[in-house]
């Protein structure tokens, strides 16, 4: 089978995706999938012409496609350095070569995360070309990546969220949250543009940090407690993961830097508090309309009281990511859990 391991872009969470791009392809190849690991951004070009030929031959190239990647650092990567790389940037989201590379495949492996990976645009463009890709559509994409629509939307269904607002960057606020409280960019992701606010100081400077990443904020009441995680398979939930970080919240360092985090599963909770957040979760992944698979993220504060935080369309695949020790939980190992999410695409799960 011919997949193509999409990865990279520049999103802040660009490195975060090489990682999980690289683990995926090696996964594949190791499985006897004829996988190629492309740069959406960044493209590929042939050397000679004749090889432009026959693009389904890039699939039986002797190349190590992961070979050039890097690892994730403790700051987001600067994404003005990757658009110098390219002099057409601005013109074409799409690197040479990425999308009749694509066609050429049976499925995409969607490995990206954050803007343009996970807001949907790349899904809806796909779909107008034919081409079978892993994760949800671009409508639950979109829904999910905002999460002011998102929190809307848990509402709507009883899915218990914290009390928030929207903030939009330039406007008078009507209303304030009380302090302390969280205030992250309305369409992020990774804990990128997330900060706790414990003063009217801290309150702005976290505004400001927010605003660098979308022009819409979130504001919304801090839950002090224990944090959770769950994936979703096909509206099945996996087993609940507890994420502990021996410092700080779970920001973009803690995610990704190995040693920074304490991570559980299954969570050491009681089975009756177990099964409430994973049906809560399974309600997430059919309120804002997901297929094949996704994560959420829950709080649980002092009284036992669960509040659902965001959902990711597209979790992290990386050597410290959540979903791949889930789904270790129930026996699944990384090579098979790619494979099933290979085949829930196949398949229009």
């Amino acid at each position: 089978m011919k997949v193509v391991v999409l990865a990279g872009g520049i999103s802040t969470e660009r490195d975060v995706s090489l990682s999980s791009g690289k683990m995926i392809y090696q996964a594949l190849r190791e499985r006897g999938y004829q996988a190629v690991l492309l740069d959406v951004y960044l493209g590929f070009e042939w050397e000679a012409k004749e090889e432009r030929q026959n693009i389904a031959g890039i699939f039986e190239m002797e190349k190590d496609w992961a070979g050039e990647l890097g690892t994730i650092t403790e700051k987001n990567p600067d994404i003005r350095q990757i658009k110098a790389m390219r002099a057409d940037g601005d013109k074409n989201f799409f690197g040479p070569n990425v999308i009749s590379i694509c066609q050429a495949a049976d499925v995409v492996f969607m490995a990206l995360h954050g803007e343009n990976g996970e807001n949907g645009k790349i899904q809806a463009c796909f779909d107008l070309m034919g081409i079978t890709y892993t994760g949800t559509d671009y409508v639950s994409s979109a829904i999910a990546m905002n999460k002011g629509i998102s929190k809307e939307l848990f509402a709507c269904h009883g899915i218990p969220t914290p009390f928030g607002i929207r903030v939009k960057k330039g406007q008078k606020q009507e209303e304030r949250i009380p302090f302390p409280c969280v205030v992250k960019a309305c369409c992020g992701g990774s804990s990128v543009g997330v900060g706790i606010a414990l003063s009217e100081e801290s309150y702005e400077k976290a505004l400001e940090e927010a605003f660098l990443y979308d022009d819409e904020a979130i504001v919304e009441q801090y839950i002090e407690g224990r944090e959770f995680s769950v994936g979703v398979m096909e509206g099945k939930a996996l087993p609940v993961i507890e994420i502990a970080p021996i410092k700080g919240f779970y920001d973009y360092k803690n995610k990704y830097q190995p040693g920074t985090t304490v991570e559980t599963c299954p969570a050491e909770i009681s089975p009756e508090k177990t099964r409430e957040i994973q049906g809560y979760a399974e309600k997430v992944f059919w309120a804002l309309r997901m297929n094949n698979y996704a994560r959420m993220d829950f709080m649980m504060n002092g009284r036992g009281e669960v509040f659902c935080l965001e959902a990711n369309t597209l979790p992290g695949m990386t050597p410290t990511s959540l979903l791949p020790q889930e789904a270790a939980a129930v026996g699944l190992s990384f090579g098979e859990l790619c494979e099933k999410i290979l085949s829930c695409a196949l398949k229009g799960a």
